[in-house]
């Protein structure tokens, strides 16, 4: 008995070691991702707790936390095994914020000014419901069929599609959504969010306030060789700057969501590892770091929040949409971004009509070229805060096709000269896109 004993605490022993080696670490990051998904889950797009976890929050060690919504206070927190307990708040306009013990609750912060027009038009330049619409070069069969093989049947747990939107010359062909969801319901992009950070540059290039082919206006960078960065090597992805972008383990992309007050910090400070445009290297940070450079183009914090809206989502009528800042204020336009199916499309449609929205031109035509055309050493996969099929990525999927692209699956994809955008919601990074977008392509009479 007493050599069982000494043998079951060696093994407790070594369970210990172990889960301190390379569990524990994480829990940081765990608790943290959790209690941001819940309260954005929750106060956003009024989720429950049960749908949250049995959803977004159904990932490896993510599914460990408990997690509390306290509704009166607008927050939510989060732990694992009771320690490492994380809390996010949420705050009418800003969305919710993972926070850290010593950040002030009660210290007063700037919102968005929004302007929600009702004009009484259809979609997608107006309020009111689209129109019917039959397009006899569609065979609707074949594409409500290729629609419904994106969600999973009953029982099924391997599509996990949330939401499917065909848009053709401006009218919905196709639209359907998985249990729980509909055309209300507000859906996280995660890095689509960063093709909405690009498109602020564009605009501003446009209004004569930006030059993106000078260095990156960052005082920070002047007396090193990172002081010939331009803005358009961060568009690219191709500054040269160090970033690990891994959300399987402790990286720079995990400690800049979940501990970073600022996260636009985390970028500015690495150091160059190449010469610029010469190595692509995909990084949230940059993304982070391209906010944090448009933050310090206005003279007011309250003028860089009210931007993004006035100048862009609010413009095409995406006001459902919602992107969320970090402790510092500044918005996490890596990551962050929410809003229904039909706003997502609405941005798509926007580049479908190469920046101009009913008649006014937000930006120059020439930016969706530019946003579309191969980064240097990304194998045509990379334009400027957009990805590309130039390469034939999706084989059965026409080349000219670019994308806004998100973690687990989010998709809005363009087909410039099919008129067609086509956007996808979801929770699986395994998802089969090349056969839906083949699908729904397919569906198109030659």
């Amino acid at each position: 008995m007493n050599k069982f004993l000494k043998y079951f605490a060696i093994g407790i022993l070594a369970l210990l070691i172990y889960f301190g080696i390379t569990t524990y670490p994480k829990l940081d990051l765990i608790s943290g991702f959790s209690a941001k998904s819940i309260a954005s889950g929750h106060f956003i797009d009024n989720r429950t707790i049960k749908i949250i976890e049995q959803g977004d929050n159904d990932i490896p060690l993510v599914s460990l936390a408990n997690n509390v919504i306290n509704d009166a206070g607008k927050f939510a927190t989060s732990s694992v095994y009771g320690i490492k307990e994380r809390k996010a708040i949420y705050r009418e306009g800003l969305g919710a914020t993972l926070i850290n013990k010593d950040f002030d609750v009660n210290k007063s912060y700037e919102i968005p000014k929004r302007t929600k027009i009702t004009i009484n038009l259809p979609f997608p330049y107006g309020n009111s419901e689209p129109n019917d619409t039959v397009f006899s070069n569609i065979d609707y069969k074949k594409l409500n069929a290729a629609v419904a093989k994106a969600f999973d049947k009953e029982g099924e747990k391997s599509k996990r599609t949330r939401a499917v939107l065909v848009i053709y010359k401006d009218k919905i062909i196709a639209e359907k959504y998985d249990t729980n969801f509909n055309k209300n319901s507000r859906l996280l992009g995660w890095s689509m969010t960063k093709s909405i950070t690009a498109t602020l540059f564009g605009i501003l290039q446009k209004q004569g306030e930006f030059d993106i082919n000078k260095p990156a206006p960052i005082v920070e960078w002047q007396k090193d060789e990172r002081a010939i960065i331009r803005t358009s090597d961060l568009l690219h992805m191709n500054s040269g700057l160090e970033w690990e972008e891994k959300y399987d383990k402790i990286c720079d992309a995990t400690k800049m969501l979940f501990q970073a007050e600022d996260m636009g910090k985390v970028q500015l400070e690495k150091k160059a590892q190449f010469p610029p445009n010469l190595h692509w290297n995909y990084s949230s940070g940059t993304t982070n770091l391209l906010s944090k450079i448009l933050r310090n183009q206005f003279k007011t914090h309250q003028d860089y929040l009210d931007f993004w809206y006035t100048d862009l989502l609010d413009k095409i009528g995406m006001n459902s949409a919602l992107i969320e800042t970090d402790m510092a204020g500044n918005f996490v336009g890596s990551s962050y971004g929410w809003a229904t199916a039909r706003d997502w499309g609405k941005f798509g449609l926007l580049y479908l009509h190469k920046g101009n929205w009913n008649g006014e031109q937000l930006f120059d035509e020439s930016w969706a070229k530019y946003v579309a055309t191969p980064t240097n050493t990304s194998k045509g996969r990379y334009g400027a805060h957009f990805w590309l099929n130039a390469g034939g990525y999706f084989p059965d999927v026409p080349r000219e096709m670019y994308y806004c692209s998100g973690f687990q699956g989010q998709m809005i994809a363009i087909f410039p000269s099919k008129d067609l955008v086509i956007v996808h919601l979801g929770l699986s990074e395994k998802f089969d896109f090349n056969g839906f977008l083949n699908g729904v392509v397919g569906s198109f009479k030659k």
